[in-house]
């Protein structure tokens, strides 16, 4: 079942979001007839429809409601931020000045705090049938994070099937960014019941990140060779699930794998592919690093349809630094401080192929 982009448009701004106001919401299209909507609060990519043998397949996992939205705790299709991922203890330094984050129930920040960007309501500062542009301004002090700063998200749909997010930010002080998208995706419909799993994935990336129970790195990059992180040659996403330790203590994948440095030329850095073989989701990014999660404790999270995701919904692909990076310097490609004068400037973009 696909829920029509007329309806979701109307369903989603009714209610009200936490500040009492109702979401805006915008939808993008193309001559394909391909289909994504978006939201000013968290500045978020609500759903994306492409047509599939004359139907519309959903793809994206997300709710109808901005009443099922404030109750989800998963981060579905969310912009992440200052800083995506996890910071052990919510503590790091810049020019050796120390800092405190706000932490989450585990001790550690996760994806910028406990009022982090996807709490935001987001101001638009354009749109079109093509294009939106959301901005915010982050005050100094905002979860601890040192500086003002100025954070643009622009979605652009193309005549390629593609959505193309562009991230920039400045900043008064020096400060960590870190921006992603938190969406998830199931190419065989986010309301059709099928999960993740069986979706053919590869990655372009010879080593990842080892993590502890709470998903803080242990500190070493290790060789996806040998091991069930192994996705340089496509392979079912299900068939080496909870293989190894690391992935046992999250139910899955919920690693980082630090990307080819050729992705940062225009490479693929990811491939997904439908289990019927119908659909294929291409993914090009100029950050070093992506996040491979698997819906591991999707269960109970509101969906389209009246219902409720289930475990391995959808997988998401958060493109970003590692987890942690601030605290290891040693490794490599990390960017992550943005200092006055500088802007911060990264792009993801997900193409949409038919494969009739």
């Amino acid at each position: 079942m696909t829920i029509s982009h007329a309806h979701l448009l109307e369903s989603i701004g009714k209610g009200a979001a936490s500040d009492g106001q109702p979401a805006k919401v915008y939808q993008l299209k193309n001559s394909h007839g391909m289909v994504a909507t978006f939201m000013d609060v968290g500045a978020t990519w609500l759903s994306c429809q492409v047509p599939v043998r004359e139907e519309m397949r959903e793809v994206l996992l997300g709710c109808d409601t901005i009443e099922k939205f404030t109750q989800h705790s998963a981060f579905m299709g969310v912009t992440v931020g200052r800083f995506a991922n996890r910071i052990a203890n919510g503590q790091f330094s810049i020019d050796g000045v120390p800092f405190q984050i706000e932490v989450s129930e585990t001790g550690h920040m996760l994806h910028g705090g406990n009022v982090g960007f996807d709490k935001y309501r987001w101001n638009v500062e354009a749109a079109s049938e093509q294009k939106v542009q959301f901005s915010i301004v982050s005050e100094d002090g905002d979860q601890g994070f040192p500086g003002e700063a100025k954070v643009t998200v622009i979605y652009e749909l193309t005549e390629l099937n593609e959505v193309k997010i562009g991230y920039t930010a400045t900043t008064t002080k020096p400060t960590l960014m870190n921006l992603t998208n938190h969406a998830y995706f199931n190419l065989m419909g986010a309301d059709s019941g099928e999960d993740c799993l069986g979706h053919v994935l590869s990655v372009n990336a010879s080593q990842f990140l080892p993590t502890d129970e709470l998903g803080i790195p242990f500190g070493e990059l290790c060789e996806v060779v040998d091991t069930g992180f192994d996705f340089l040659s496509p392979k079912v996403i299900g068939q080496d699930l909870l293989l190894d330790e690391e992935q046992k203590h999250c139910n899955g994948y919920d690693h980082s794998f630090l990307l080819s440095e050729a992705c940062l030329e225009g490479e693929c850095a990811a491939t997904v592919t439908s289990p019927d073989s119908l659909l294929t989701m291409k993914m090009f990014t100029t950050k070093p690093a992506v996040q491979l999660y698997t819906g591991n404790f999707l269960q109970g999270s509101p969906n389209r349809i009246d219902g409720q995701y289930d475990t391995y919904a959808g997988v998401a692909l958060e493109t970003q630094y590692l987890p942690d990076s601030p605290n290891h310097p040693e490794w490599p490609r990390q960017n992550y401080v943005l200092r006055q004068g500088e802007t911060y400037s990264h792009s993801t973009t997900y193409q949409f192929l038919n494969n009739m």
